[in-house]
């Protein structure tokens, strides 16, 4: 939970996106790793980061901050492995994960037409990800799994 969110009263287990905001230096870290193993691509911690999947946690106005945050950590430890070696320069993979809503299947069985999230809604959730992401310094974004 770290200091900031160590009174939220809503339990955050799961939230593995928020270690961006309360253990920066331990993501940033785990992405230095696999940058010194050789990996030129890096993924944002952000699977989890739309307002929709942040509702879980009532931390929907974080998700701005999340994938910002969550790319600005990945592309410090990109640009300091590339000013070691130029001639390998690495980038940043902008995550953008699945909500925990479907806008293809209904929840409701015996109603095929229902819906528990709009197209806009979605539309809205996304962009607010993307746009924290490409703030932060993402360079390529990958659509993970939307259904």
């Amino acid at each position: 939970r770290g200091e900031r969110f160590k009174d939220w009263t809503t339990n955050v287990k799961g939230n593995n996106d928020l270690l961006t905001l309360t253990q920066p230096e331990v993501i940033k870290g785990i992405h230095v790793q696999y940058l010194e193993s050789g990996s030129r691509l890096i993924g944002t911690n952000t699977f989890s980061s739309t307002t929709i999947a942040q509702a879980d946690y009532e931390m929907e106005s974080l998700a701005y901050e999340l994938n910002y945050y969550g790319a600005k950590l990945a592309r410090e430890a990109c640009d300091e492995m590339t000013a070691k070696d130029p001639t390998k320069p690495r980038f940043v993979v902008g995550a953008i994960g699945p909500t925990n809503r479907t806008g293809s299947i209904s929840p409701d069985v015996e109603d095929p037409s229902v819906r528990n999230v709009t197209f806009d809604e979605l539309v809205e959730s996304y962009f607010e990800e993307i746009v924290g992401l490409m703030d932060g310094g993402a360079d390529i974004l990958m659509v993970e799994t939307i259904f």
